[in-house]
């Protein structure tokens, strides 16, 4: 394995109990940018995407508060906006560190695009989970006085949910390959990347939705013909029967099992479910391809195979 599609989760990002800052945000994606290095001066060629479901949710709750003062950005601009904001933290982070280092490899951001189907169930079942988290009572009022819908998100909280359609295409895929190519690091598909419909026209339209990272991070890792795509979030490990007496973490996992543990339910919608799905559908796709999910911390350990969950065909 040489080339990898790194997604990284929110933890890589920002860290529970800290104040929601961009110093705050730029102190762990510091550190985040240490476990990153590492992999470089491993021998892997990285391509780095992330999520930004509390920061795109905090830009909505600007953007919406401050309407009386200048018009609210839509959806798709906060989403940009957050691609712009947390990629250039990391490429700040990285540069830093490679530098250090004494490996010259530009790191650059490339503000993507991905189209979805207008068509697409998920426009109908919001399910992504964006911004901060929120009590019961808390939920219900913005319910209430906002129109949001909100779910609890795998037992740490109440949040806000929006659409999350599948992505179809990344539409900078050719300049991704280009920069990739050059040996330049690329940071793309950030949140998902900017959702957007393709007209009949063949022009493109923003739309009001959040992809999941996880999705776009495999779209992109088959495109590219990634040799591994490493999903990289809190926990060493995927499990099933998870926080119960009988929970289980799983190592080596082949398709066909982990597509029998999607079917049973282990996995909740808001945290693990995605992460499974997309590892699935990687592995799947060709022959010798694998998706790994592991913590950030353990990432390396988990590229040679000493732990992790790597799903196979």
């Amino acid at each position: 394995m040489r080339r990898l599609v790194v997604a990284l989760g929110g933890n890589a990002l920002q860290e529970g109990g800290r104040p929601a800052t961009a110093e705050a945000q730029l102190e762990v994606v510091k550190a985040t940018a240490v476990h990153l290095a590492d992999l470089v001066e491993k021998g892997y060629e990285l391509i780095i995407a992330h999520g930004n479901g509390p920061q795109v949710g905090r830009l909505v709750l600007q953007n919406e508060g401050a309407s009386h003062i200048t018009p609210a950005m839509p959806f798709d601009v906060c989403g940009a906006m957050s691609q712009g904001m947390i990629g250039y933290h990391i490429q700040q982070a990285m540069g830093d560190q490679l530098r250090k280092r004494g490996i010259n490899t530009p790191v650059t951001t490339l503000v993507t695009q991905v189209v979805v189907d207008g068509d697409d169930p998920g426009f109908k079942n919001p399910t992504k989970p964006i911004g901060p988290f929120y009590s019961a009572q808390e939920a219900g009022r913005m319910e209430r006085e906002k129109g949001y819908t909100m779910k609890e998100d795998a037992g740490r909280g109440w949040r806000r949910v929006v659409a999350s359609p599948r992505p179809v295409e990344i539409v900078e895929l050719a300049a991704v390959k280009a920069l990739v190519e050059a040996g330049i690091m690329v940071i793309t598909v950030g949140g998902g990347g900017i959702p957007v419909i393709r007209k009949a026209d063949g022009s493109l339209e923003g739309t009001a939705a959040v992809i999941d990272k996880d999705f776009a991070s495999e779209r992109l890792a088959e495109d590219i013909d990634a040799d591994a795509l490493l999903i990289l979030t809190a926990v060493e490990k995927a499990a099933v029967n998870f926080g119960k007496p009988n929970q289980k973490e799983l190592d080596t996992v082949t398709v066909q099992e982990a597509e029998r543990y999607i079917k049973e339910g282990h996995f909740a919608a808001g945290s693990m479910l995605p992460k499974i799905n997309a590892a699935v559908a990687f592995a799947n796709s060709r022959q010798g391809r694998r998706a790994i999910i592991s913590s950030l911390e353990k990432a390396i350990e988990a590229l040679e195979g000493k732990t992790g969950t790597v799903i196979l065909k």
